[in-house]
């Protein structure tokens, strides 16, 4: 289960620069608006220290990260919604991805145009979301009249779905009319599933990136961002394009580690940003370990054992018997498997247990 991140944004604030050192793939990028027409694609390896540590005790054959897809969208502007700058093409590449990254520029310089000749972070944040909110009414005043339609001539069980449907846009509607996301709507289970087929953009969780400027960016500019992104519930993530094209040309993991340590850095933006994706997704890693392979694995908070099972094949998930389960944590505290099984940290768990981030796990299973 790969993570999909959409990269978003008005034109020329350094999207196609953050998505070509984020993934190290090239993208069309200048100092003019729309120079990104169709959308670059990039598959990333998820920055996990845990996993390097697990693939230097076990000294596997291959090791695999856990993966994540870049999706860079060419900029939206005001009136996107009615098509202004191609807007109606790029929005449908955006209800393709699971999560948004809307880039925010937080830098001043003469050199680089901004399409609104200011910077103004506040006012580009406000342009992009309402963007979405109105494509978002088109679609739900379509999906009404659907309702409508099937309230008034369809049998019982259609009008009651469809009366699911029409009190679900009901609370919907009003937030996308003020240019507030449909996120924001307090839907239930049932309300939530029948207007699943809508695939409001709005509805999918949002972040943001401030993208700076090797001296930091405009620390005023950041806390607007910020001020934002709490405002939603969200997270802000800073990154610098340049600084991370430099760290994406380095190869050796210890030579990273030590370029980041040296700048006074925890991580990379690009670990910054797929762990808040991760966290805003509500996402957890499991990994399995052995002579073969080390690998780490995607699954959702809350998912049990057999679940986790079947994200590696299908037929694991339909025969699961148990599962072996240890921490991340107690692989380092013990150093080996037959240390964790004599201090008795070494569980067998069942068909419900709930997967932990940071759980190594061994299946069994029969088909």
């Amino acid at each position: 289960m790969a993570l999909n991140c959409g990269i978003v944004g008005l034109p020329n604030v350094g999207k196609s620069t953050i998505f070509s050192a984020l993934s190290s793939a090239p993208a069309e990028a200048a100092n003019y608006p729309f120079c990104t027409i169709n959308p670059n694609v990039g598959i990333v390896d998820v920055p996990d220290g845990r996993l390097t540590t697990l693939s230097a005790l076990f000294k596997p054959v291959k090791t695999i990260p856990a993966a994540v897809e870049f999706v860079d969208i060419a900029g939206l502007v005001k009136g996107a919604s009615k098509g202004e700058g191609l807007g109606n093409q790029f929005l449908s590449h955006i209800r393709e991805v699971g999560v948004i990254a809307q880039v925010v520029r937080c830098f001043d310089d003469p050199d680089i145009v901004h399409v609104s000749n200011k910077v103004d972070p506040e006012s580009d944040m406000e342009t992009i979301n309402v963007e979405l909110a109105l494509a978002d009414l088109d679609t739900l005043a379509k999906r009404r009249e659907r309702a409508d339609r099937a309230a008034r001539v369809q049998g019982k069980a259609e009008q009651k779905s469809a009366e699911t449907v029409l009190a679900a846009l009901d609370k919907i509607g009003p937030l996308l009319e003020s240019g507030k996301p449909a996120r924001q709507a307090e839907l239930s289970d049932d309300e939530r599933a029948a207007v699943y087929d809508c695939h409001f953009i709005s509805a999918k969780p949002q972040l943001y990136v401030c993208n700076v400027d090797e001296g930091g960016g405009s620390n005023a500019y950041i806390d607007m961002v910020k001020k934002r992104a709490a405002a939603e519930g969200s997270e802000a993530v800073i990154i610098c394009g340049k600084f991370e094209a430099e760290l994406a040309d380095i190869n050796d993991p210890a030579e990273k580690l030590a370029f980041l340590e040296e700048l006074g850095l925890k991580e990379s933006g690009l670990g910054a940003l797929v762990h808040a994706a991760y966290r805003l997704l509500g996402l957890r890693t499991f990994f399995t370990a052995g002579a073969d392979e080390c690998r780490a694995w995607t699954v959702h908070a809350g998912d049990t054992a057999p679940k986790a099972a079947g994200v590696i094949h299908t037929d694991f998930e339909k025969g699961f018997i148990k599962a072996e389960v240890y921490s991340y944590e107690d692989i380092i505290k013990y150093g080996t498997e037959a240390k964790i099984k004599e201090a008795g940290k070494y569980r067998i768990e069942g068909k419900e247990y709930i997967v932990h981030d940071g759980d190594v796990m061994f299946f069994k299973f029969n088909i």
